[in-house]
């Protein structure tokens, strides 16, 4: 059984023709209105309601089969058991909704969804949220092309240690706007530009924000506090 939470619906106007659609994720119910009152020139406008999505549950079949060879390799080091599969709503950077797909660790999944909820409410902007299998696993392409995403089997590198992505108890979030920073070197290179963190613009995570404290109110770490600061990354230990 699917756990989930979903929360208020949101209404919008727009013109269209009285049909069923369903579009990134939503289920949008329509319902047809005559708004001119001295009925010359009417036009018809549709009221659909679209119901954010904040649900996880155990990883589908169709999802496993995705990871099989890319963030879960063949061998299944972890197992599936030990994930939970995400559907998130969130607002782009253009404060279009979209419904997000996300793996995380099962113990961290409520909080996690709980986190993401909270940022939605805010309209905080997240530019996407895609299952880094859409990007062969590479995190480097899932980090220029600015997706937010958490599980990724891989060890630390030079040692036999499984990172906290590996074992989907990290997150990245919007990393081009919040790069792993060493020196004068940001990754991704493409996040160069938001080394100086006095600069506040969209997408930028800082530390009191209304991101920062959804997750470091459920007990994760900002990576914004390390050494060689990693402003996208947030964990938690179990």
């Amino acid at each position: 059984m699917i756990l989930g939470i979903i929360i208020t619906p949101i209404y919008i106007i727009q013109k269209t023709s009285n049909t069923n659609l369903e579009k990134d994720g939503f289920n949008i119910k329509q319902e047809t209105s005559n708004l001119d009152n001295d009925n010359k020139n009417s036009s018809e406008y549709v009221s659909s309601k679209i119901e954010p999505v904040f649900s996880y549950s155990p990883i589908p079949d169709n999802i496993r089969s995705k990871m099989i060879g890319l963030s879960m390799p063949k061998s299944e080091p972890i197992s599936f058991d030990s994930l939970s599969y995400l559907k998130l709503s969130y607002y782009d950077f253009d404060g279009n909704t979209h419904i997000g797909e996300m793996v995380v660790n099962k113990d961290i999944a409520s909080d996690v969804v709980d986190a993401f909820k909270e940022v939605y409410y805010k309209k905080y902007p997240i530019e996407k949220i895609r299952l880094i299998d859409e990007y062969n696993a590479d995190d480097e392409l899932s980090m220029a092309d600015n997706n937010t995403s958490s599980f990724a089997y891989r060890k630390i590198k030079g040692t036999n240690v499984i990172s906290n992505h590996g074992k989907g108890l990290a997150i990245d979030i919007n990393p081009l706007q919040n790069p792993h920073v060493v020196g004068n070197t940001a990754n991704p290179k493409k996040g160069s530009d938001y080394i100086d963190r006095s600069n506040i613009r969209k997408g930028m995570i800082i530390e009191g924000d209304y991101l920062y404290n959804a997750f470091t109110h459920r007990g994760f770490s900002w990576g914004g506090h390390w050494k060689n600061p990693d402003y996208q990354h947030f964990e938690k230990k179990l």
